[in-house]
């Protein structure tokens, strides 16, 4: 068996930008929402969906804006777009999908507890993280637990993370600390490219390993001793930056993995729902509708 766990922020965040728009009958934008649906439906049609959940920020911001005041906010985010998530963590529920609202954690941590929890569960062949997320990239585990890019249909494994970051997956903390992740707020240290971050870690792994002195280093990197200065003087910012970018594997999921089995959507739900966005041929995709 396979699980898909998808990250519906991402989601809905791609569908606002690159699917039509279209308004409910109430004059709402909803066409991100709509997207959304169809893809699911799309997803869910393939005989490897069988166990699904899909996390949602419910709030941008979470436990992380108590560490550290630069940390992504909402600010910015368009209205039409931010006023559709209720509507979409809906839309999954009424698809029949286990839907994990996030608040005081984020997303991309139900994500990592829920693959962390069942990667070794019997018959759990694969855990598909649906997002091209670099974050998320730090779970990855040989390929049992994988990132999969549903809009480019890529796949990516342990040597495909290092491949495209330069680093093993347990390393991705510290590479985001040290080159920065602009979308999470996350600055990164003066002067720390993604090339050089990754030689330095290819080697010594972890933040803490990196000696304060580059004339101790035992890698050699284009500007070291500049490089070796600004990781002394901003070291624990580094760590901070650090922490910010680790995922929780600890988020309270209350679901079992049998919770997640896709069963057909709510059709009581669907149909009030695509009546309300206008979407009423959205009920002619799907191929199956939960029994009582």
């Amino acid at each position: 068996m396979q699980i898909h766990l998808v990250d519906g922020t991402y989601e809905l965040f791609r569908h606002y930008y690159g699917a039509p728009k279209s308004l409910a009958k109430n004059g709402q934008e909803v066409g991100a929402t709509h997207g959304l649906m169809r893809s699911l439906l799309s997803m869910l049609r393939q005989d490897t969906t069988t166990h699904v959940a899909v996390a949602f920020d419910e709030v941008i911001e979470s436990f992380r804006n108590q560490l550290f005041d630069g940390y992504k906010t909402g600010e910015g985010i368009e209205p039409d777009l931010h006023a559709q998530f209720p509507l979409a963590e809906r839309a999954c529920a009424a698809l029949g999908l286990v839907v994990w609202p996030m608040v005081e954690f984020e997303a991309d941590d139900a994500l990592a507890t829920a693959a962390a929890r069942w990667v070794e569960a019997p018959d759990v062949d694969r855990v598909l993280l649906c997002t091209p997320d670099k974050d998320l990239a730090q779970c990855v585990i040989g390929d049992r637990i994988v990132l999969l890019d549903r809009r480019r249909k890529a796949m990516i494994d342990e040597p495909g993370v290092e491949a495209k970051y330069g680093v093993a997956p347990a390393s991705i903390p510290d590479w985001l600390a040290l080159v920065g992740d602009a979308a999470d707020g996350i600055p990164g240290i003066p002067r720390w490219g993604a090339k050089s971050a990754a030689a330095v870690l290819r080697h010594y792994c972890r933040i803490e390993a990196i000696p304060d002195d580059a004339a101790a280093w035992q890698v050699k990197v284009r500007g070291a001793k500049a490089l070796g200065e600004k990781l002394r003087d901003h070291r624990e910012d580094a760590m901070l930056y650090r922490k910010l970018a680790t995922l929780r594997t600890d988020v309270p999921l209350t679901e079992t993995l049998e919770d997640l089995r896709w069963v057909g959507a709510d059709r009581g739900a669907l149909d009030a729902l695509s009546a309300e966005l206008g979407a009423e041929d959205l009920i002619e995709r799907v191929h199956r509708w939960r029994l009582g």
